[in-house]
């Protein structure tokens, strides 16, 4: 399928893109299932993943890949939510597959698919709190625990000269401070 039958159905409200003969499309959270529902009909019947991306300091954007086997091409449709209420329809009731990959992007970055069947933890262990793909979570271990990557040479803890200590990446200049 090229892109013609998604940007007769849809018209302006998606965007269509190509980049080394694959096709990516972009809708809003409301087109999302019927967009899923679509391309599905259209012979894309494999579902192959879902994820989120933080995309600071307002969104989450949602991607999913699906693949129709008999003309070997693929989709990549994408579409965005809110940062303050991450919510979008979920994808299960189209495609089974995106029951694991919805709790995983739920737990990682705290978007809400309603009317999953199950949307629990997934990996995590009991009583996590956070999320800990979104950008601004603090990776408290990387304190409390030297990161590898900051020792540079003379920065030893034997006595030897050394510059400033910096803090590993992730973790906020401000962290940790009291007052």
């Amino acid at each position: 399928m090229s892109a013609g039958p998604i940007e007769e159905r849809y018209g302006t409200r998606v965007q269509v893109s190509e980049s080394f003969g694959e096709i990516t499309v972009d809708v809003a959270a409301a087109d999302w299932i019927d967009l899923l529902e679509f391309v599905r009909s259209q012979g894309y019947e494999f579902f192959d993943w879902l994820t989120g991306v933080d995309e600071p300091p307002d969104e989450f954007g949602i991607v999913a890949h699906v693949f129709d086997q008999a003309s070997r091409r693929h989709l990549l449709l994408r579409t965005r939510v809110p940062r303050a209420d991450p919510r979008l329809p979920s994808a299960v009731g189209v495609f089974r597959g995106a029951n694991w990959h919805e709790r995983e992007t739920f737990e990682m970055f705290g978007v809400i698919f309603e009317g999953h069947p199950n949307l629990i933890p997934l990996l995590l262990p009991d009583g996590f709190e956070g999320f800990p793909l979104r950008k601004d979570f603090v990776l408290a271990a990387r304190v409390a625990k030297a990161w590898p990557g900051a020792k540079e040479p003379g920065e030893s803890d034997h006595g030897s000269p050394s510059r400033r200590k910096t803090l590993p990446p992730g973790v906020p200049a401000d962290w940790g401070r009291d007052g």
